[in-house]
C-alpha cells in the first residue's frame, strides 16, 4: 500500500457459527462422571462432537456416556499403560481424536509445616502424573489423527498463594508451565495446548464444603456469584473448537472478575467521603 489508497480487505469472511462446531470429531474428556466434567461432555457432544468419557469409576464413565450418545472409558489415566489401553479404545470407539479436555486432579488442605513428603508426592501424582502422560501420548494421538486441541482444566491456585493448599497450588504452577512448553514444542504438529484456572466453582463437592458461606464467596467478584460447572465446560468447548484456532500455550483465568478487584475497600472510604461532605 502506498500513499492514501486504501486496499479492500481481501480476506474471506469464515462461517463463524461453523467454526463453533465439531461435527464428526472425536473429543476425550478425561474426569467426565459429575461436574465440570459431566458438563464438558454435554457441552461438546451439543455441536456435533463424538465424546469419549473417561473415569475411573464405570458406573459414572457409563452414566455420562448414556446421556451425551458417547463410547464409556475406564480406567486410572495415571497408569502409562492403563492411558494406552484406554487411548487406544478411544479411537476404536470413537474414530480419530482432535481434542482432550482434562478434568482430573484434586486437592487436599494441608498446612506446609504440618506436612510430610507424602502429601506433597501424592499432590504430584493426582495433578500432574496424568497431565504430563497425556501431553506426550495424547498430543501424539491427536498428532496422528490430523492435530487437535489439549486443554487441562487448572486452577487459580496455580497463580496465587493459598493457605493450606501450597502443595496444590505448586502443581497447577507445574501444569501451567507443561502448558506453556507442549504449546511450544506440538505447535509443528498441529497440536495447540492451553489451560483454564477457575476460581470457585460450585460443584457438589465444594457446596458441601461452603454451605450457608456461598453469599462471602459469590460477594468477591463483581459477577456477584460463583462458576458453576457450565461456564468452566463452555470456556472448555472455546478452546477445543476451531474458534480459538490461533490460541495456544494460554491459561484462560475464570474467576468471574475476582482477580482485578482492589482488596483495599475503596468502595467504603468513597462512601463516607460522600457522607462527609453532605
Amino acid at each position: 500500500m502506498s500513499g492514501d489508497v486504501q486496499l479492500p480487505d481481501a480476506e474471506a469472511v469464515p462461517d463463524y457459527a461453523a467454526m463453533g462446531r465439531l461435527d464428526g470429531r472425536g473429543v476425550l474428556v478425561a474426569g467426565a462422571g459429575a461436574g465440570i466434567g459431566r458438563q464438558t461432555a454435554h457441552a461438546l457432544a451439543a455441536v456435533g462432537a463424538r465424546v469419549g468419557c473417561i473415569d475411573l469409576t464405570e458406573e459414572l464413565a457409563a452414566g455420562v456416556a448414556a446421556e451425551v450418545g458417547g463410547a464409556a472409558l475406564v480406567g486410572d489415566i495415571t497408569d502409562e499403560a492403563e492411558l494406552t489401553r484406554i487411548l487406544a479404545s478411544a479411537r476404536e470407539q470413537v474414530g480419530p481424536v482432535n481434542g482432550i479436555v482434562d478434568i482430573v486432579g484434586g486437592a487436599r488442605f494441608v498446612n506446609i509445616m504440618d506436612s510430610t513428603l507424602a502429601d506433597w508426592e501424592q499432590s504430584q501424582h493426582i495433578n500432574l502424573r496424568h497431565a504430563l502422560l497425556l501431553a506426550r501420548l495424547g498430543s501424539r494421538l491427536m498428532a496422528d489423527d490430523g492435530g487437535g486441541s489439549l486443554v487441562y482444566i487448572s486452577s487459580y491456585d496455580g497463580m496465587s498463594g493459598s493457605a493450606h493448599h501450597a502443595f496444590y497450588g505448586m502443581a497447577k504452577a507445574a501444569l501451567l508451565s507443561l502448558v506453556r512448553s507442549a504449546a511450544v514444542e506440538q505447535g509443528e504438529l498441529g497440536v495447540r495446548v492451553n489451560a483454564i484456572s477457575p476460581g470457585i466453582v460450585w460443584t457438589p463437592r465444594m457446596g458441601g464444603v461452603i454451605g450457608d458461606d456461598y453469599p462471602h464467596w459469590a460477594g468477591l467478584g463483581p459477577l456477584g456469584r460463583t462458576a458453576l460447572p457450565s461456564d468452566v465446560a463452555a470456556a472448555a468447548l472455546f478452546l477445543v473448537s476451531d474458534l480459538s484456532a490461533y490460541v495456544t500455550g494460554q491459561n484462560l483465568l475464570l474467576d468471574g472478575g475476582v482477580d482485578v478487584v482492589s482488596p483495599y475497600p475503596i468502595g467504603d472510604l468513597y462512601r463516607k467521603a460522600n457522607a462527609a461532605a453532605r
